[in-house]
């Protein structure tokens, strides 16, 4: 395992115009690359992950499991925006010396491709034999697979959409209405709007998990209980987890990222842009997410020219893709055992 950081020399240009200088980018990579240079695998982070994907997807990336450094050179970089060694919100603007905060510029999956497009390039790979990622992260893997088709020999989407629903907007609108109540957001100190992050996280986790889910996971053991219920101590810890490790500025920007993901925008529309895709494309929806509803999946699943479809029955919601690692492994195994387009891969999660 690497731990490194890529340093841009030349200026950075975001969709928006707007540019930075001094753009780095921190990323793990896994294995070796082959002499053919045809054992890639890029995994797209989600929101708040990091570019450690040994770290928060075990069961899935590692030694013995189905994306293997022993057999594949795993590249996972750190996306714009996030603290976690690229450049973001609390990175030093080498303009003013001081860190960015609010004026670091707003950008899109579109960016975040760029900065792995250059990435890419610092690592001399030509060809990714196998692109992936949920969520976000699902969202920028189809991002990369639209803008460059000849790349991409394999694209997994996970739990994501081709354009982000006004539903899933909504809930990230009343996360930063929780973050900019908290006054703190606009000091410009690196602990600023934390309150309104821990709230935020709370909202968050209502639309990661399923009401099944809390009321299995946080279901009080008796009846006496009036105050201090087991839910009510998760939401908070949950929401206090978050804060220990990220930032209010980071998340305010990477939620609107996802707001702003359309992959039809400035493409003739979402079907014309889907269309574009050449990769053999597995996507898999989740049965209980209420974030991204698996008919989302299935309307990728119906417009991308070589796609197959898997649903995951999971008790998790939307999280079950960072969870449900070996029901994850059965459908890739079976997936790369077919070359049949419009498959539908029938697959259950086993108890």
């Amino acid at each position: 395992m690497n731990a490194e950081i890529f340093k841009y020399t030349d200026t950075f240009e975001f969709e928006s115009g707007r540019t930075i200088e001094g753009l780095e980018i921190g990323f793990h990579t896994y294995g070796r690359l082959n002499k053919e240079k045809n054992n890639v695998v890029w995994v797209c982070h989600a929101l708040t992950a990091n570019s450690d994907v040994l770290d928060w997807w075990k069961g899935l990336v590692g030694t013995g499991y189905f994306i293997n450094p022993e057999e594949h050179f795993i590249v996972c970089a750190n996306i714009l925006g996030s603290p976690y060694g690229t450049t973001s919100p609390l990175s030093i603007n080498p303009v003013t010396g001081q860190p960015y905060y609010l004026s670091y510029p707003q950008f899109t999956t579109r960016d975040m491709i760029k900065a792995h497009q250059l990435l890419a390039g610092h690592l001399q790979i030509d060809s990714i034999n196998i692109l992936i990622g949920g969520s976000l992260g699902g969202q920028q893997a189809m991002e990369w697979a639209i803008i460059e088709p000849d790349r991409i020999k394999n694209l997994i989407l996970i739990a994501t959409n081709a354009k982000h629903s006004p539903w899933g907007i909504a809930f990230n609108e009343s996360q930063r209405l929780a973050i900019t109540a908290d006054r703190t957001f606009y000091a410009n100190t690196p602990d600023g709007g934390q309150k309104g992050l821990k709230a935020a996280r709370s909202i968050a986790l209502l639309s990661y998990r399923t009401y099944k889910t809390y009321g299995i996971t946080q279901q009080e053991e008796g009846d006496t209980v009036q105050d201090d219920f087991r839910a009510s101590t998760y939401q908070n810890y949950q929401g206090q987890k978050l804060v220990n490790r990220f930032n209010a500025y980071s998340y305010w920007y990477l939620t609107k990222v996802m707001d702003s993901h359309n992959v039809g925008r400035g493409r003739h529309g979402v079907e014309k842009a889907l269309s574009l895709i050449k990769a053999k494309t597995l996507v898999i929806g989740i049965s209980s997410d209420v974030l991204f509803p698996i008919e989302e999946q299935q309307y990728l699943f119906r417009h991308i020219p070589k796609a197959a479809f898997a649903e995951l029955d999971s008790f998790y919601g939307h999280d079950g893709f960072l969870i449900e690692t070996e029901a994850l492994t059965n459908i890739f195994t079976s997936f790369f055992k077919t070359d049949v387009k419009g498959k539908i891969i029938e697959l259950q999660r086993t108890a």
